[in-house]
C-alpha cells in the first residue's frame, strides 16, 4: 500500500504553549534493551536464546500503524504475511510453526502488557493491538518459549507506552490507495516521577481504520481503544490497569482460481454472491500487581479478564447444508476469558549465585458456539447472506492450570546456566445442545498432560561476544477451531486430533559491534504427531494427524538495537 499523504501533530496538554523537538539520540547507557520476552529480565546479548527486540518508534516511522507487517518482517525466523484480508487476520509462522493457520495465530504465543493474546486453546489473534501506543516487541524463538506452555513456535511480547511527564497528546493520520484511511489519538502523562506513594501514569490511545479494498468486496473498518493506568502505592510495589476494546466489521472477498484471476484479481464472485463477512466484539481488562518484598525477593501478580463475539458468514451452498449433520454456513460465538498469573524471584546463592523464579498460570475460556445455515428459501431460490434456521448450539469449556520453575546458574565469571521445566495440563470439555433425528448427541471431553523442560548453557568470551546452546520441549494442543469439524463434512467434534509435541536444539553466537547486534542461530526442530490441514473448502477447514514429520532449519540474523 503507497501512503500518499500523512500528517502528525504533539501538543502538550491543557493550555500549554506548542512544542515540537526532534528525537533525542540514546546515550551509551540506553543502548542495551532489556528483555521480559522471558520470565528473568536480561540484555538482549545476555539471553541465552534467539530474540529480536524492535522499538516502537521504529515501528511507526513512515508507516500506516495497521498491521504488525510493516515493522516485523525483519525479524530472523518470523515470517509474518498481511492476506489483505481483514476478515482473516495476518498469518504468522516462527520457524515453520503457524504456518498451517488459515486464519488467526497457532503455534506462537502473545502477550499484550503481559494480558494473553493467545487463548487456553493456543488460538491468538493481533486485530486489538494498537501501534500507536506500542513501546517495543520482543520476539522470542527457540526451546525456551516452551516455559510459557501452550506454544510450540515462539513468543511475542508486545509492551505498551508508559506514560511520563510532560502530558502530551498527540493525533496522527494516514491516507493511502483503495479508501484506506487510519487516524488516531493518543494522550500520555504522569504525576510524579513514578517512584513515591501516588504518582500515577497514564496511556491512552484510540483509532480508527477504514478501507475500501484493492478487490472487491474487501472493505473493512476497526475501531480500537486502549488505556493503561499505572499508581505507586507504595515504594515497594505498584499497581497497574489495562483496559482494550476492539470494534471490527470486515467482508470477506474469498479465493479465486486460476482462471478467475486471469479473467480479472479483483473480483469477488462468491464474497458477493454470498455476502461473505465477519464482525468481531472484544473487549479486555487486567490488574497486575508488581510488589519488593526485599532486596532478593520480587511478587507479580495479573489477573484479567474479557469477552469477545464473532459472527462469520461463510460461502457454503445450501444443498451440502440440507443434510442433518451439517452445522449451517453462519458462525456465531460468543467468548468469555480470564486468567490469573502469580510469579515469585528470589535471587541468592546456592555455592554459586542464582536466581529462581517459579509461578502458577491458570486460564479458562467458556464458549458459546451456534451455527445456522447461510441462506432463507424466496420462492424455491436460496437468497444468501442472512441468518436462517439454527443447526448447531454447543457450549465449549477449555482451561489449563501450569506451574513452572525457571533458574539461572552463575557457575563461573564467564559461564553460566538457565534450566527450566512447566507442566502443561488442558482440558477440553464441549456439551452439544442441538440433538435431533440424524445429528445425534457431539458432546466430548479431552485432555493434554505434558512436561515440558528447557536448559542452555552461555559462555561469554569477551564482554560483548556470548557462545550460547539450548534444548527443550514444545507442546501444542488442538484449537477449538480445529477440534469443531471433521472431513467429508461429516457431524460431531474432531476428538482424535493429538496435541503435537516437539524437541528443539539450538546454538548460536552473539556479537555486539558499535550499537549494533550480529547474531546468528543453527537451530534443528523434531516434531511428532503434527496436526495438519485434511481439507478446506467453502471457508472451513478440518485437520488430521498424519504420519511423523522431522524438519531442521539454520537462520544466521543480523540486528541491530539503537
Amino acid at each position: 500500500m503507497k501512503i500518499i499523504s500523512a500528517h502528525r501533530a504533539t501538543l502538550p496538554l491543557l493550555l500549554a504553549p506548542v512544542i515540537f523537538s526532534p528525537l533525542t539520540a540514546m546515550g551509551a547507557d540506553e543502548q542495551t534493551l532489556i528483555v521480559s520476552a522471558t520470565p528473568q529480565t536480561v540484555s538482549e546479548l545476555d539471553t541465552p536464546a534467539a530474540v529480536s527486540v524492535v522499538n516502537g518508534d521504529d515501528m511507526r516511522h513512515a508507516a500506516p500503524r495497521i498491521n504488525l507487517s510493516e515493522s516485523l518482517g525483519s525479524v530472523p525466523g518470523l515470517q509474518i504475511q498481511n492476506r489483505q484480508n481483514y476478515a482473516q487476520d495476518l498469518q504468522l509462522s516462527m520457524r515453520g510453526f503457524g504456518a498451517r493457520s488459515t486464519f488467526g495465530v497457532r503455534g506462537i504465543r502473545m502477550y499484550v502488557d503481559g494480558i494473553p493474546a493467545t487463548m487456553p486453546d493456543g488460538q491468538g489473534q493481533t486485530s486489538n493491538i494498537d501501534l500507536s501506543s506500542v513501546e517495543s516487541v520482543e520476539v522470542l524463538r527457540g526451546p525456551f518459549s516452551a516455559l510459557y506452555g501452550n506454544a510450540s513456535g515462539g513468543v511475542i511480547n508486545i509492551n505498551t507506552q508508559t506514560g511520563q511527564q510532560p502530558p502530551t497528546i498527540e493525533a496522527s493520520s494516514y491516507y493511502g490507495s483503495y479508501g484506506t484511511w487510519r487516524y488516531g489519538m493518543k494522550a500520555t502523562g504522569a504525576m510524579g516521577d513514578g517512584t513515591h506513594a501516588g504518582d500515577v501514569d497514564y496511556t491512552v490511545s484510540t483509532t480508527r481504520f477504514t478501507t475500501k479494498g484493492y478487490r472487491d468486496h474487501s472493505g473493512a473498518r476497526k475501531n480500537l481503544a486502549n488505556a493503561k493506568l499505572g499508581v505507586r502505592i507504595d515504594d515497594a510495589s505498584k499497581l497497574t490497569l489495562i483496559f482494550n476494546s476492539v470494534d471490527m466489521k470486515a467482508n470477506d472477498p474469498g479465493g479465486l482460481n486460476y482462471q478467475e484471476w486471469q479473467d480479472n484479481p479483483r473480483q469477488s464472485p462468491r464474497g458477493d454472491q454470498y455476502n461473505t463477512r465477519k464482525t468481531i466484539k472484544q473487549t479486555q481488562a487486567g490488574l497486575r500487581y508488581d510488589r519488593q518484598l526485599s532486596a532478593q525477593d520480587d511478587l507479580s501478580v495479573m489477573m484479567y479478564a474479557g469477552e469477545r463475539e464473532m459472527t462469520q458468514y461463510q460461502s457454503i451452498p445450501y444443498q451440502p447444508q440440507l443434510r442433518p449433520s451439517h452445522s449451517g454456513g453462519v458462525i456465531d460465538m460468543q467468548r468469555h476469558y480470564q486468567g490469573i498469573d502469580t510469579r515469585w524471584t528470589h535471587r541468592g546463592e546456592l555455592l554459586v549465585p542464582v536466581t529462581f523464579t517459579t509461578g502458577l498460570n491458570y486460564e479458562n475460556m467458556s464458549e458459546d458456539r451456534r451455527g445456522y445455515e447461510n441462506f432463507l428459501m424466496n420462492n424455491g431460490v436460496p437468497e444468501y447472506g442472512v441468518k436462517g434456521d439454527k443447526r448447531r448450539n454447543e457450549r465449549n469449556l477449555m482451561w489449563n492450570v501450569d506451574p513452572y520453575l525457571q533458574t539461572r546458574w552463575q557457575l563461573t565469571q564467564k559461564l553460566s546456566m538457565d534450566a527450566g521445566v512447566r507442566y502443561s495440563s488442558v482440558w477440553f470439555d464441549s456439551n452439544d445442545h442441538y440433538v435431533t433425528p440424524g445429528n445425534g448427541d457431539d458432546s466430548g471431553d479431552a485432555s493434554y498432560h505434558k512436561w515440558l523442560p528447557a536448559g542452555a548453557v552461555k559462555y561469554a568470551v569477551t564482554d560483548a561476544w556470548n557462545l550460547y546452546a539450548a534444548a527443550g520441549r514444545g507442546f501444542e494442543t488442538p484449537t477449538i477451531n480445529e477440534l469443531s469439524y471433521r472431513a467429508d463434512n461429516q457431524g460431531g467434534l474432531n476428538i482424535g486430533l493429538k496435541p503435537s509435541t516437539n524437541n528443539t536444539y539450538e546454538v548460536g553466537s552473539k556479537t555486539r559491534i558499535g550499537n549494533g547486534l550480529l547474531t546468528a542461530a543453527l537451530f534443528r526442530t523434531d516434531t511428532d504427531d503434527e496436526i495438519v490441514v485434511d481439507a478446506s473448502s467453502g471457508g472451513r477447514t478440518s485437520y488430521k494427524t498424519p504420519v511423523k514429520p522431522s524438519s531442521g532449519g539454520g537462520s544466521f540474523p543480523r540486528s541491530a538495537v539503537c
